[in-house]
């Protein structure tokens, strides 16, 4: 059965990236191998990446991708769908590639792994911020920074500045 559900979802992944060229094209953009590259670099990536880590990715495609143009192509492809992007808790912007829907995340301050907030947390957050201070909340760019069950646990016992 996972089979199935793995093959349905890249078959899925493939027709969404199936329609970028001619939908760029009816913004009026050209389709140029800098654009080429970029829409190969997101169909191969899953989650999340950097702008800069898109860079050096389409760099390796075509060397004279310039960051100007992956940039502007990347608002395009915000406004279409394909990508959404967000930031992180040190202020760097990240792109969710194939969002489902829009997410936060938490991120520990003390092992710096982070984790996406999931659908229904995102809706309580944004429930209540909207019932108690009347401010709509756009979770794709919630950073919620904290520690981490694991890590709050590796100081239980051992002494730490709390104790």
């Amino acid at each position: 059965m996972t089979g199935k559900i793995g093959r349905q979802a890249r078959t899925d992944r493939a027709a969404a990236w199936e329609s970028v060229r001619d939908r760029l094209r009816a913004r009026g953009l050209r389709w140029t191998p800098q654009r080429r590259a970029l829409v190969d670099v997101l169909s191969r990536t899953d989650g999340h990446i950097t702008g800069s880590e898109l860079i050096e990715r389409c760099r390796v495609a075509d060397p004279a991708t310039i960051p100007s143009t992956v940039y502007r192509t990347l608002d395009v492809l915000e406004d279409l769908g394909y990508v959404r992007h967000h930031h992180g808790v040190d202020g760097r912007e990240e792109f969710h590639v194939l969002p489902a829907e829009d997410h936060g995340h938490f991120h520990c301050q003390v092992c710096g792994t982070s984790w996406e907030i999931s659908p229904e947390e995102g809706a309580a957050i944004a429930e209540l911020m909207e019932r108690r201070r009347a401010f709509r909340v756009d979770r794709s760019h919630v950073t919620i920074a904290g520690e981490c069950a694991a890590c709050r646990g590796a100081f239980a016992g051992g002494g730490t500045a709390s104790s």
